[in-house]
């Protein structure tokens, strides 16, 4: 418990130093308008891409719903938000997207998440369609196709970064925890797993869960910072998106999905004077990079400060070093 304490306090001191790094760029003034919108669309990406990690990376199931779940987070922020234009409103839409989210992903997961692979994908792509439908029928509440306008701004690169840095050390801790551990014996193998007494469904469905609540999450602070919320903006190609981001990284990579989140956010961000070419290249860029690098950018290597403390205590023990720490 004190080791991880010590690793999370050296990931938290990273997270200061990147932090005081980016605030001194924007009261520089290096950072203009175009540059904050990419740096807070990174942000939200490497929520959203270290959450489906956790379910298509470190659980082994294949999802396409992120999209769905990244709604929800997103017009319950919106609404909620329109009607109380206070923090206290953001906060409690921020919570309620969460809950809704989780409970929905609960309720649909342990049916669904019996299936595998192309089943499985088809199944979740279904019910992001069903919840952006619902959305889109619902124009009492969500105001239809047309949607949300003059949210107000709550959201900013300080909010999206906090969330992000508890986002990256949520999954890390929970997959080095027994549960994290027991969802990685599901996706090595699911029917030793079950063997040995792994309860598999229960394991599946609480990685499914968490990952959908970090997307509700990502979803209402990008409404926010928007100010609008469009059913378009949720459709089967934003899961696709965030996919796109997990694969790049690596399956099974936490650093892999930050670093290909940022990565990406500048290729998009320098590709934005191409005009309609923009998409070509990048697709290009992609099946390149793909074709070089078929595991992603890290494939399932992972940043650890435990392997740094690993080896710098290893350095300090020669003939001559203590024994027993005495």
């Amino acid at each position: 418990m004190k080791k991880n304490l010590k690793y999370n306090l050296v990931w938290l001191l990273i997270a200061l130093v990147l932090y005081f790094g980016l605030f001194g760029l924007y009261n520089g003034g290096v950072i203009n308008i175009f540059t904050d919108a990419i740096i807070v669309n990174i942000g939200i990406n490497i929520m959203l891409a270290v959450s489906l990690n956790l379910i298509i990376g470190f659980a082994g199931q294949f999802s396409l719903g992120h999209a769905g779940f990244m709604a929800i987070g997103a017009y319950a922020s919106a609404i909620i938000t329109s009607q109380m234009p206070t923090i206290g409103g953001f906060v409690i839409g921020l919570i309620a997207g969460m809950v809704v989210t989780g409970i929905i992903a609960l309720v649909v997961g342990i049916p669904t998440l019996r299936l595998k692979g192309d089943y499985l994908a088809i199944a979740t792509l279904g019910i992001s369609e069903i919840i952006r439908i619902f959305i889109v029928n619902m124009g009492w509440l969500t105001n239809g196709p047309s949607g949300i306008f003059g949210i107000p701004e709550f959201s900013n690169w300080q909010i999206v970064f906090i969330f992000s840095v508890i986002s990256i050390l949520f999954v890390s801790n929970f997959i080095n925890s027994g549960s994290g551990r027991a969802t990685l014996a599901v996706r090595e193998d699911e029917i030793a797993a079950e063997s040995m007494g792994v309860n598999t469904t229960k394991f599946k469905v609480i990685a499914f869960v968490f990952g959908a609540m970090i997307a509700s999450l990502a979803g209402s602070l990008y409404a926010s910072y928007q100010q609008s919320v469009f059913p378009s903006d949720y459709t089967f190609n934003k899961s696709i998106d965030i996919l796109i981001i997990v694969v790049f990284g690596g399956l099974g990579s936490t650093t892999g999905a930050v670093v290909a989140a940022v990565v990406l956010g500048v290729i998009n961000m320098y590709l934005q004077d191409f005009g309609s070419l923009r998409m070509i290249i990048y697709a290009l860029a992609l099946i390149i990079i793909m074709i070089f690098k078929p595991s992603g950018l890290l494939g399932t290597w992972e940043f650890s400060v435990k392997r740094l403390f690993d080896r710098f205590t290893k350095k300090g023990d020669g003939p001559n070093a203590p024994i027993n720490g005495k």
